[in-house]
């Protein structure tokens, strides 16, 4: 608070010069002579108190980052209203000083007019045309954070003085190798604050295993987003930081052994004071308030998001948006591509790769209205802020995130049922989304894949694993390839078959069979038509994928004395 009532002081007594008139007036027959210091004083003295007890109060309540220029409105208002009390030369030389407030206010707001492509090179993303397939063997985050939040909220009676507080900001990170939901328990008002003084821990959950419980750790935090004045977090990193850009909420890292950590992402302006560019962190000890910065390239390895959801999404809109500038935006819009707002965290979503890697997750589409074409996607590194941008297919038309929830809104029309999270994966070298399913209060009921070339291809189960199992076999039913699966190279097999299950699905029969080496298998009769002839005792030569699975889907059969 001191360093503010310094910087406000010091800004406050040079508006006082400009405001307070240094030179006679008319009145006093001396236009061009010096006032009397005794007529000066005064005002200078009213000026200096009213102006630093303003400044402050603009900076503190604000929040407000003090680089040289966000005092352009001071500087606007000192010399209006120095131009407007002095007189002769001296009222000249203020006038030209407020034309170059006025300059300097017009700079300030037209620049998102003039940066947007240096915007879009800011948010500059590596292209590809699609993603790795997806390891089966490896669970997606998959649980919702509603539904997750709402188990939280059901626990809630584990934390202390339970009156006191509520449940604060969720997300999604990997604490000790596992992938779980931390949510920070927060003061529910300020008399509350005022009483406890201090949180006393956080809730964590399973974001891969819906049938877990949250459970409450204990970590006393007095610098949090719910206290109030210098024990705020916002504030007290700003305090520590006066000049840094901040942009996005603060939000809580866990490190392995489960402490706590308050972290925010800071970078610079593009031009002005618009736009931003992410470079690094603040991160907040929330119990003894020390404060340490990053940059990018430096940050903890225990800190997933150190690059802020909302900076990520402020970025996707400066990639889709100013390809051809800022006009093209809004008018032309030649190859515009609108970033989707179905997000979990400020429209973006947090997926895990294999590595357990933290990224955020974006669909594109048209601007063109009633279109739920997907014209790509794209994946930020939440550590580094490298982004990568899909295009997807040329060949095919992905349906996008829109399209995806319509089409499990109409599946389960009559139980109200609706999709949240939607994430593209590539399962089985299939670009597909998935999505968990809740009812209307909020609970988890199953999860639904859909293809994202072939909506018809759709399938959904009590957990992703199920679905995944029914999505292969939905694939090779509806004649799409499972040649893209993950780690699945082909080997070839033969034997005689043992056992053997027909199941008609649609236009087509699903055969499941068993040789006597012990070894299941699993083929449509879309890809083999003959596989519908298959009986025990049958001799077979197959060509499959080594999945993993326990049925082994096949590309390629022959029957001895069958088509021969």
């Amino acid at each position: 608070m001191g360093s503010i009532l310094i910087f406000g002081a010091i800004v406050a007594l040079l508006a006082a010069f400009i405001i307070v008139p240094l030179a006679g007036g008319k009145g006093n027959h001396k236009e061009d002579g010096a006032a009397g210091p005794l007529a000066m004083v005064p005002a200078l003295i009213a000026v200096f108190i009213i102006g630093t007890a303003a400044v402050a109060a603009y900076y503190y309540i604000g929040n407000i980052d003090r680089n040289p220029l966000s005092l352009w409105p001071v500087l606007l208002v000192a010399a209006g209203l120095g131009t407007l009390f002095s007189h002769g030369r001296e009222q000249k030389a203020k006038a030209v000083l407020f034309a170059g407030a006025l300059l300097l206010a017009a700079y300030i707001f037209s620049a998102p007019l003039f940066n947007a492509e240096k915007k879009h090179e800011t948010a500059g993303m590596a292209e590809e045309t699609e993603i790795a397939a997806f390891d089966e063997t490896q669970t997606p985050a998959s649980v919702p954070p509603k539904f997750a939040r709402n188990k939280m909220k059901k626990a809630f009676g584990q934390v202390p003085d339970t009156s006191y507080y509520e449940l604060g900001r969720l997300q999604v990170q990997k604490v000790d190798g596992q992938f779980v939901y931390i949510a920070p328990v927060e003061f529910s008002g300020f008399f509350k604050w005022w009483n406890a003084d201090s949180t006393p821990g956080y809730f964590t959950m399973s974001a891969t295993d819906a049938s877990a419980n949250p459970k409450f750790i204990k970590a006393e935090m007095i610098y949090t987003p719910s206290s109030y004045f210098n024990k705020n977090i916002e504030r007290h990193m700003r305090l520590q930081n006066p000049e840094a850009v901040f942009y996005g909420d603060s939000q809580l890292e866990v490190d392995d052994s489960g402490k706590p950590f308050y972290i925010r992402t800071y970078g610079d302006f593009i031009s002005g004071r618009n736009g931003f560019d992410a470079k690094g962190i603040v991160a907040v000890d929330p119990a003894s308030g020390k404060t340490e910065a990053y940059t990018l390239k430096d940050i903890p390895a225990f800190m997933d998001g150190a690059v802020s959801p909302e900076s990520v999404s402020l970025e996707n809109s400066y990639y889709g948006n100013y390809v051809h500038g800022f006009w093209n935006s809004k008018f032309g819009k030649k190859d515009v591509k609108l970033p989707s707002d179905e997000g979990t965290e400020a429209n973006v979503s947090p997926i895990f790769d294999a590595e357990g890697e933290m990224y955020y997750f974006t669909d594109f589409t048209s601007p063109k209205e009633g279109v739920d074409s997907m014209l790509g996607y794209s994946l930020t590194n939440a550590r580094t802020g490298e982004s990568t941008y899909f295009t997807g297919d040329m060949e095919d038309s992905y349906m996008d995130s829109q399209g995806n929830l319509q089409i499990i809104e109409k599946q389960f029309i009559e139980k109200q049922w609706s999709g949240e999270m939607p994430v593209l994966y590539n399962f089985y070298g299939e670009a597909s989304w998935l999505t968990p399913v809740l009812d209307s209060n909020g609970f988890l009921q199953n999860y639904f894949i859909v293809s994202a070339a072939n909506p018809e291809i759709s399938v959904h189960a009590a957990t992703p694993n199920e679905a995944l199992q029914l999505y292969k076999t939905a694939l090779q039913r509806g004649g799409s390839s499972v040649d893209g699966s993950s780690n699945a190279e082909e080997a070839t097999a033969s034997g005689t078959v043992e056992r053997v299950f027909k199941e008609k699905n649609g236009d087509f029969t699903v055969v499941s069979f068993l040789l006597q080496n012990g070894t299941n298998f699993i083929v449509s009769s879309e890809n083999v038509p003959l596989a519908i002839y298959l009986a025990e005792g049958d001799r077979v030569e197959i060509t499959y994928l080594k999945t993993g699975d326990l049925f082994l889907p096949v590309k390629e059969m022959s029957i001895a004395g069958i088509g021969e």
